[in-house]
């Protein structure tokens, strides 16, 4: 039920792309227990915590939408999750996921499935930069000097307080988002997040700054860095 109190300009349906081969991983990652649960069940819980989420879409592998519902089922929630294919690109799952949420939701949250220490504030903080923004993630300022190279050979440095290094969150109005989606399928262009394919049409996204902690495990070193994390939270 959506809370009388909030603006329905505000609320949104979240889209969890979870249909990722693991390839750099060897294994689909997102299934992975972390502490006795998945990392899936790890990012879920706070968008069951949000009062600015309505409802939930997971998005994954065709051959176990029915195998993930048990597992969601089994999950304490506090609004609906559905559980439905993905496509061949990232970019692919998520058009299925923003198709499949119900018209209640004027914007739409994305986040990494294999991302299991997203925050409520997170989420809150990207949906309510919507008010101002077509859309605006999770980023953090990069640290390292950053070099341009071709061939081996260093061709500029960039100054590295215009770059920021994306996560999510990503939050986008709807309409604008399905209209980045259509237009990035039409031209053939795959984007590496949903940020790049508004950005290429001419909206503007804002930064919210995140933290370091919110690590996309891509590699076996990073379950090694996520597990650290955890002990440090909750020992």
């Amino acid at each position: 039920m959506i809370s009388e109190r909030k603006s329905n300009n505000l609320i949104a349906g979240a889209v969890i792309p979870a249909a990722g081969k693991g390839s750099r991983f060897g294994e689909k990652k997102q299934f992975k227990l972390l502490r006795r649960s998945s990392l899936l069940s790890h990012a879920l819980t706070p968008f069951l915590q949000s009062d600015l989420i309505y409802e939930i879409v997971v998005v994954v592998p065709g051959g176990r939408v029915k195998e993930i519902e048990k597992q969601v089922n089994s999950i304490p929630k506090t609004k609906n999750i559905s559980v439905i294919s993905g496509g061949e690109r990232r970019q692919d799952s998520v058009s299925n996921g923003v198709k499949a949420l119900t018209n209640e939701c004027k914007l739409v949250c994305i986040h990494d499935a294999v991302r299991p220490f997203v925050t409520k504030d997170m989420i809150n903080d990207t949906i309510k930069r919507c008010d101002e923004y077509d859309g605006a993630i999770i980023a953090t300022k990069v640290k390292d000097t950053i070099k341009r190279v071709k061939n081996n050979r260093i061709k500029e440095t960039i100054n590295r307080g215009e770059i920021w290094q994306a996560q999510t969150p990503q939050s986008f109005q709807r309409e604008k988002l399905e209209e980045a989606l259509k237009s990035a399928d039409a031209d053939g262009v795959t984007g590496t997040d949903e940020a790049f394919l508004l950005e290429r049409i001419g909206y503007c996204v804002s930064i919210v700054e995140g933290t370091s902690e919110n690590i996309k495990i891509t590699t076996p070193a990073d379950w090694v860095i996520a597990e650290a994390i955890w002990k440090e939270r909750y020992g």
